[in-house]
């Protein structure tokens, strides 16, 4: 990702969620892990693209949600999540029509743990996992659960042994 564009996204999402630095910290974050992930695990230079933005988009939906049901459960989330990321994909400029597509399908499925059709959708999952894993204090029995079902990138399968020792 071009530092400028980068830099523009991380605005335009910080000025989305403003007054929200949980959810700021949040998104940059899954960011962080979902770039490390997805250049330990080799992913070539567009589905990285792909990634760290829909990485950085992800949660775009949880303001709709709120407003329009009260909730910001992940269904939720991913239906409202997807047009309002592709409105601030097109506003930041520079992603083609078939990345801007991919993102928001992402977006769009990124609670959704079943189908998963790519190393971009695998990661960002795995990402979200290991920062919501940390920020929700869930038990050692929820990790176990997610290391068994949800994670396997050798790459994020390392970060979760390294946060969550007692796994070893």
């Amino acid at each position: 990702m071009k530092d400028h564009q980068y830099t523009e996204l991380v605005k335009a999402m910080t000025e989305w969620d403003k007054g929200s630095p949980k959810r700021i910290q949040h998104f940059l974050k899954v960011h962080a892990f979902a770039k490390t992930i997805g250049v330990q695990e080799g992913l070539d230079e567009e589905t990285l693209y792909i990634l760290e933005t829909a990485a950085l988009v992800h949660d775009i939906g949880i303001r709709p949600a709120l407003e329009k049901y009260g909730s910001e459960a992940g269904p939720y989330q991913e239906a409202e999540g997807p047009a309002e990321a592709e409105k601030l994909l097109r506003r930041v400029g520079g992603y083609t029509e078939a990345q801007i597509e991919r993102i928001c399908r992402l977006v769009g499925h990124h609670h959704t743990y079943t189908g998963i059709d790519g190393m971009d959708y695998r990661i960002l999952v795995e990402a979200d996992f290991l920062v919501n894993l940390y920020e929700s204090s869930v038990k050692y029995k929820g990790i176990l659960a997610a290391e068994k079902n949800i994670f396997e990138t050798e790459t994020g399968r390392y970060f979760l042994h390294a946060m969550f020792e007692d796994l070893q």
